[in-house]
């Protein structure tokens, strides 16, 4: 008698925890993350300068790519960064000029705060930034940190050379910095 009162209680123990035949199984966690958004083109409205994006990785030496200098008016998302939209900052690059020419970013020292920037998206869809900080440093001050950082949220980061050109090195001596937060 006490083995079957053993299984009894056993089986009285699993049907009580068992669900309800009409309760919903709990949705399943997706496995792995979607795949982030390539951007297309890039549009600063109040500099009227828009772009497509070419995807820039690393040059041999571990600095980012810039787009090509024979097409200045090119600009180019560094692919390592997070795609625009997502948490982190998106880095957009651009030539001042370059080819005898204007660039695409010839203008963005005069993007002020509250200004707009607009990805779009190989999806469609279009992801907007408001301006909070413009910036003109010496490029030997450049703040890594600051630029390619973590951020709890999505941001934008447009980059071109700006300040005083030096004839000996062929280069301009600062950066132009742009940041953005997602607009809302």
């Amino acid at each position: 008698m006490r083995p079957l009162l053993a299984l009894l209680c056993l089986l009285g123990l699993v049907a009580c925890s068992a669900a309800p035949a009409d309760t919903p199984a709990p949705s399943p966690v997706a496995a792995t993350p979607q795949a982030p958004v390539t951007p297309l083109w890039v549009d600063v409205p109040s500099i009227d300068a828009r772009s497509t994006l070419v995807q820039l990785g690393l040059n041999a030496d571990r600095t980012v790519e810039v787009p090509p200098v024979d097409k200045p008016m090119q600009a180019g998302w560094y692919r390592n960064s997070p795609a625009p939209g997502e948490n982190g900052p998106a880095i957009v690059l651009g030539h001042v000029d370059g080819n005898d020419q204007q660039g695409i970013f010839w203008r963005l020292r005069e993007v002020k705060s509250g200004d707009r920037v607009e990805i779009g998206r190989a999806d469609g869809s279009v992801v907007a930034f408001e301006v909070y900080k413009v910036e003109q440093l010496p490029k030997a001050s450049f703040p890594t940190d600051e630029v390619y950082g973590d951020t709890e949220r999505p941001e934008i980061r447009l980059i071109t050379c700006g300040g005083e050109f030096d004839h000996a090195e062929n280069s301009y001596l600062d950066n132009i910095l742009v940041y953005g937060k997602l607009a809302t």
